[in-house]
């Protein structure tokens, strides 16, 4: 895309093409020789123990020797696509199992006080009546 021998400048080929001059430039870092020891590492605690987050991984990999933070394990977690397996949220469906039963008051109009009862039926064990 970008030609460096064209006599049109770098900048002004990437004006045309919609880059920043920036992105032109830009060549990407490898990643140091710590930090793959740290993603091995890494990788080996979540393999064991998939339930970890960051802030367990971090104390694992401390025990382990390696003076490291919440963020950069963090990044390092984005970087290699991983996350803690959790039970997810799913609290608005029903179990397939379960009765539904229908709300008997829809639709009627309460107008003065006594004409709806309800009643409760708690069971409470215990041990010596009521003390």
């Amino acid at each position: 895309m970008i030609d460096r021998t064209h006599p049109l400048p770098v900048a002004g080929q990437a004006r045309l093409l919609a880059l920043s001059r920036s992105s032109v430039y830009y060549e990407p870092v490898p990643a140091s020789a710590g930090d793959l020891a740290l993603m091995a590492a890494m990788d080996e605690i979540h393999m064991k123990l998939p339930f970890y987050g960051i802030r367990r991984i971090r104390g694992e990999l401390r025990g382990r020797g390696f003076a490291v933070g919440r963020q950069h394990v963090a990044t390092l977690m984005r970087k290699m696509g991983m996350a803690a397996l959790h039970p997810k949220r799913r609290l608005s469906e029903p179990h397939p199992g379960h009765k539904v039963y229908p709300y008997l008051l829809r639709g009627m109009s309460i107008t003065a006080a006594g004409k709806v009862w309800c009643a409760d039926i708690t069971y409470l064990p215990m041990a010596r009546g009521f003390c």
